[in-house]
């Protein structure tokens, strides 16, 4: 969910570097998608307006403004890197890339409080210990 579509279609595809895949009316609606270049067929984000459903709108923007959202993990081949590159396009991180016992990982979230991890998935996952594990 998305508390402005216009401005959520900006940001995912501006600083994320998604492309817009649907922007239709769905009958009185917006329908709005995004997707990583060249996975439209893989994978899709749907920028939904709460507005939608007006019998839980408050609740949802509720949420959304205290983060309660749960996220999705974008897996890529260099954390660190894209960490680099999406910082420099604005992108603001809540935590930095940092080694665990399954890769390389770090989060951020969209203006509207949705929470996203960027992880780079180690070849070979390391034993699970306290010390390689997220707290």
């Amino acid at each position: 969910m998305v508390g402005d579509q216009d401005e959520a279609l900006a940001w995912y595809t501006e600083k994320l570097g998604f492309e817009k895949v649907v922007d239709m009316d769905a009958g009185g609606w917006r329908w709005i998608t995004v997707a990583a270049p060249g996975q439209a067929d893989e994978f899709t984000i749907s920028l939904i307006d709460p507005s939608v459903r007006p019998d839980v709108e408050a609740d949802v923007r509720s949420l959304m403004a205290r983060g309660g959202l749960n996220g999705v993990i974008i897996q890529t081949d260099d954390a660190r890197a894209a960490y680099e590159e999406l910082s420099a396009r604005g992108v603001e991180f809540t935590s930095e890339p940092e080694e665990f016992f399954y890769g390389i990982d770090c989060g951020f979230r969209d203006p509207f409080g949705n929470a996203f991890r960027l992880t780079q998935v180690a070849a070979v996952p390391a034993e699970p210990t306290p010390a390689n594990t997220p707290s």
